[in-house]
């Protein structure tokens, strides 16, 4: 409208007047501002798959939002902020705290809420971290983010901040430097974090020794990565970026809920079931651009997608095929697909026969079958399982489904897409520091309990999360001196003697590992508080850097070879000068620090990177070595993104240095690449079957996460606490009859190591005999469960005029203020 002058009008009638909707924490409502460009329904429709916005009404009474008030459903809603050119949806977070745009510091950055590893612009004014929007990355996330990762930075503003260090009271920063240093020791030992940077995590390495340098995750999670690191060097399989996932023409999923363990993965997923739709539209020769002729051709035909989960996902809607199974059977499942594709490539049995080894039920025949011609019959398959259920036996089972695929003598194809998940931002980078040892976490808690080691130092790692309540107890309270390097209190460092403030991802420059082995480099965003310093600053050597903790690991790990392609050329600068964070739009010479002290102060040095502190700004060159944030005349902010780049959903100009850490197997389509080294090739894996002990009046625990609230970080921002709900339990009816309980009753869950009180929400999609556990941050220790529960009716009080009773109170908005 601006650009081609037709806001230059006169009207001089009543105008409508649309009234503004409440749709959730995290979207503003400005309807009057509507343009009626639909691109708000084309993205939340169309491409998220949202059911509750709509276009409504017709003429000029056109209005895009919900049926009537509410939380927009959709993970991804936030979207419309950037989507929409005229500030329908805007940034309600954002709002709260307002800044200018063109006043905020900004510096590319990488979400820290999963294992995707999203590129993001983080924006800080008076250092406060303000908002967060996308940052274009063709390989990545594209265009777009979840909700988890635009609106879940307040943690870093949240009065769970550490902002200031003790340790036996000393006060400045050199002294506690040297305090810590005096606990290098043979007996001290550390304990790495998968939340934390790789920088960090190698300066605690070298800080301890190897010897003493202990996983962070659980022992299960710390086996099944060993593993899965085992299965990414085979040249048969390849790990798949969002990009390449959402070329998939037909998909499997084994005991992964990707919606809420890696969202933008889910969103990949949505479009890979369009590729059926292209398929039709180039047969019909209709340019993929016509999408409202490709979806009329197309009408319900889509590619295949196969979830096998123990309950219901987000993504049922546009499955093929769901089945809700326990983790044992959807292993079971995996085998015998395995099996069978391998006897219909090879016309011999090349894996265990799983249907009689786990007595599979004859109702799976029919389906099994369906899935292997399904799979066999795509151009480019793909195959995603995780370690959310710490079951070895479901990863085992897809690098089988993988194996055999490769070896297809009826296609060309030597290479096939497996895709393994993590919980976390850096779990596959930390993971990488032990592949070669056997230091898991129980191993360091043993070490405490015995004496062995006697001071520990747990890098931004909450151990109540990673293993049994009461070994974690034992371990601290066993140990002489607990220091705890962390950006926020949590229960390890609430129990810990000591503890050092350290920077969060917006304040420190750190590199994380993704799921598929990329690394990636996090600049600064913003100066940290006083006394507070990176991890790895407090661990290493003065005058050491990043970069120079990068290098020296490049040369002492063989499986980090090329990390240091992730460091941006130092010569490549703007006219010999750095890149500012300020946009050329930034006023700030004389009132940068207004709201702290009038007097004006020289800005700091960053000697870290190619970035500056500046008084001032350049507009965004096409050309500089690291593109902060994109802007260009007459776009609206990001939505200028194209003319960074060579075309449309193209690489940028200046695309963000990454660097794939393994990638053994090249998708190709030559049937030479089909020989493999014996050092690169990994046989088939037998199924081992489940050796728990428990009774048959137990039940099956599958631990289900929640996008808002099982992630630690996230769950501690307000905007985000809003979509939270305290952890309950879910049984099938059948299963509740016999307990006597109906919906929103409380049961006791006893499980091996504890027993804890929750709500119960009866769900016709799940199997019997299974207990699903959403867990959330308040509440829930999974491993004080163990993998068998019993379930008991609770003497709570029960009923819908309980407060404690009823589902619809379990939004805990200030639960976690609290302080549970």
């Amino acid at each position: 409208t601006l650009m081609s002058g037709h806001n230059y009008r006169r009207y001089d009638k009543k105008k409508v007047t649309h009234h503004n909707q409440y749709l959730g924490p995290f979207i503003n409502h400005e309807m009057n501002r509507c343009i009626t460009c639909y691109r708000c329904v084309r993205f939340y429709d169309d491409y998220a798959g949202g059911t509750d916005l709509s276009a409504q009404a017709s003429h000029h009474h056109v209005y895009f939002g919900r049926q009537g008030d509410g939380v927009l459903e959709s993970e991804f809603s936030g979207n419309l902020v950037e989507v929409c050119p005229t500030g329908v949806f805007t940034d309600k977070p954002f709002s709260k705290h307002y800044s200018r745009k063109w006043d905020l510091q900004t510096a590319p950055s990488v979400c820290v809420s999963c294992s995707v590893g999203c590129n993001t612009s983080p924006g800080e004014r008076y250092g406060t971290l303000k908002r967060i929007v996308n940052r274009y990355n063709r390989d990545i996330n594209g265009y777009f983010l979840c909700d988890r990762g635009r609106f879940g930075y307040e943690f870093s503003n949240s009065n769970k901040r550490v902002l200031g260090s003790d340790f036996n009271g000393f006060s400045s920063a050199s002294d506690l430097r040297a305090a810590l240093w005096k606990l290098k020791t043979p007996t001290t030992i550390g304990i790495a974090s998968p939340r934390a940077s790789l920088e960090a995590n190698l300066a605690l390495r070298k800080f301890v020794g190897a010897d003493n340098f202990y996983a962070g995750f659980s022992d299960g999670e710390f086996e099944l990565t060993k593993l899965i690191l085992q299965i990414n060097k085979d040249e048969s399989v390849h790990c798949p970026s969002i990009s390449e996932i959402e070329q998939a023409d037909a998909v499997i999923v084994i005991g992964e809920d990707i919606t809420n363990i890696a969202p933008r993965m889910a969103l990949a997923l949505r479009q890979s079931v369009r590729n059926k739709a292209f398929e039709l539209a180039g047969q019909s020769h209709i340019p993929l651009w016509q999408d409202a002729a490709v979806r009329e051709l197309a009408q319900h035909e889509r590619s295949p997608l196969i979830l096998l989960s123990g309950y219901a996902s987000r993504l049922d809607d546009v499955a093929s095929t769901v089945i809700i199974e326990t983790a044992d059977v959807m292993a079971g499942i995996g085998f015998a697909i395995a099996d069978k594709i391998a006897k219909k490539i090879a016309d011999t049995a090349t894996v265990q026969d799983s249907d009689s080894a786990l007595d599979l039920d004859p109702q799976y025949d029919q389906v099994i079958e369906q899935i292997c011609a399904q799979l066999i019959n795509a151009k480019r398959p793909l195959i995603i399982a995780g370690t959310s259920l710490e079951n070895s036996n479901i990863v085992k089972a897809a690098a089988n489904i993988a194996k055999a695929l490769s070896a297809s003598q009826e296609t060309d194809r030597s290479v096939t897409d497996l895709c393994y998940l993590f919980p976390e931002v850096n779990s596959l980078g930390m993971a990488l520091l032990f592949e070669d040892s056997d230091n898991k976490l129980e191993k360091a808690l043993q070490a405490l309990q015995t004496g062995r080691a006697q001071q520990l130092i747990v890098l931004e790692n909450d151990l109540y999360r990673r293993a049994p309540s009461k070994q974690v107890w034992a371990a601290l309270s066993n140990a002489k001196t607990v220091v705890a390097l962390d950006h926020t209190y949590t229960a390890t460092s609430e129990a810990a003697g000591a503890v050092l403030a350290t920077t969060s991802f917006a304040e420190q420059m750190s590199t994380y590992v993704n799921y598929e082995g990329r690394a990636q480099l996090s600049y600064r965003v913003h100066k940290p508080q006083a006394d507070v310093m990176a991890a790895w600053q407090w661990l290493s050597e003065e005058g050491l850097s990043a970069a120079d903790i990068i290098r020296e690991a490049e040369q002492e790990f063989p499986n980090l070879a090329g990390l240091t392609g992730v460091l941006p050329a130092e010569n490549e600068f703007i006219a010999g000068i750095k890149v500012p964070r300020q946009s050329h739009r930034y006023s700030g010479r004389t009132a940068m620090q207004a709201a702290v002290n009038v007097h004006e102060g020289k800005q700091a040095v960053d000697t870290e990177s190619v970035m500056s502190f500046s008084m001032e700004g350049i507009s965004t060159q096409k050309d500089a070595s690291v593109l902060a944030s994109s802007w260009a005349p007459q776009w609206n902010s990001n939505q200028s993104i194209s003319k960074f780049q060579e075309e449309i959903n193209g690489e940028l100009k200046q695309p963000s240095p990454s660097v794939l850490l393994f990638s053994a197997g090249v998708m190709t389509e030559n049937p030479a690449a089909k020989q493999h080294s014996d050092d690169k090739y990994i046989g088939f894996y037998d199924y081992i079957a489940n050796t728990h002990d428990h009774s048959s009046q137990s039940m099956a625990v599958i631990p289900a996460f929640q996008i808002f609230g099982s992630e630690e970080l996230s769950a501690m921002s307000p905007a985000i606490k809003q979509r939270m709900t305290s952890s309950y339990v879910s049984v099938s009816p059948s299963d509740a009859t016999d307990l006597g309980v109906k919906q929103g009753d409380w049961v006791c869950v006893k499980g091996s190591e504890a027993e804890c009180e929750l709500s119960v929400c009866i769900r016709s999609k799940i199997k019997s005999g299974t207990a699903v556990v959403y867990l959330s941050q308040a509440a829930v220790n999974r491993y004080d469960l163990g993998a068998y529960v019993k379930l008991s009716k609770s003497s709570l009080i029960n009923g819908a005029g309980s407060e404690q009773g009823s589902l619809a109170n379990l939004i805990i908005s200030d639960y976690l203020e609290e302080g549970y």
